[in-house]
């Protein structure tokens, strides 16, 4: 494990314990952490934390991120608006560990709603304990990426033609 890796974490109010919990552990772990909030008894809109913690992957700040909300939906979905970002919605340990090495995920989703905080630790360790598999994945993840560059084209609606 390569505890020199920079992790940054965020949360809505719903998941405000569940982060406290894993950025203790992410420290325990040995990692340095960056805490996006959202802090206790803050309403916070979770597009607002996710984008600003994906931006700072993205930017180079930090290497990973974990994202906790209700359900680790929301989160998944606006860190994924950021370019370069590939996050990934995990409930289990396998699909954290399956998010980095085939994948190459750089932030793991968690649902505060969904998991308790023992798996939600187990998660969290498996996801910061992978490393991507190029040799197998590579080429999958460079498609990923063209696809990101040429975006997404929406055909005209019928009332313009």
């Amino acid at each position: 494990m390569d505890t020199s890796k920079r992790i940054a974490i965020g949360c809505d109010e719903a998941a405000y314990t569940l982060k406290e919990e894993l950025k203790d552990f992410i420290a325990w772990l040995g990692f340095s952490v960056e805490d996006f909030g959202t802090q206790q008894g803050e309403k916070a809109l979770y597009p607002d934390i996710s984008f600003a913690v994906a931006q700072s992957v993205a930017d180079g700040k930090n290497d990973l991120a974990i994202l906790c909300c209700g359900t680790g939906i929301g989160m998944a979905i606006t860190a994924n608006k950021v370019a370069g970002i590939r996050a990934a919605q995990t409930h289990d340990t396998y699909s954290a560990e399956r998010a980095r090495k085939s994948n190459n995920a750089q932030i793991a989703s968690i649902g505060a709603r969904v998991v308790g905080s023992e798996l939600a630790k187990s998660i969290v360790q498996a996801f910061l304990n992978s490393d991507f598999e190029s040799s197998r994945s590579g080429a999958k993840v460079d498609l990923i990426s063209h696809y990101e560059e040429i975006g997404c084209r929406r055909p005209a609606s019928k009332k313009s033609r």
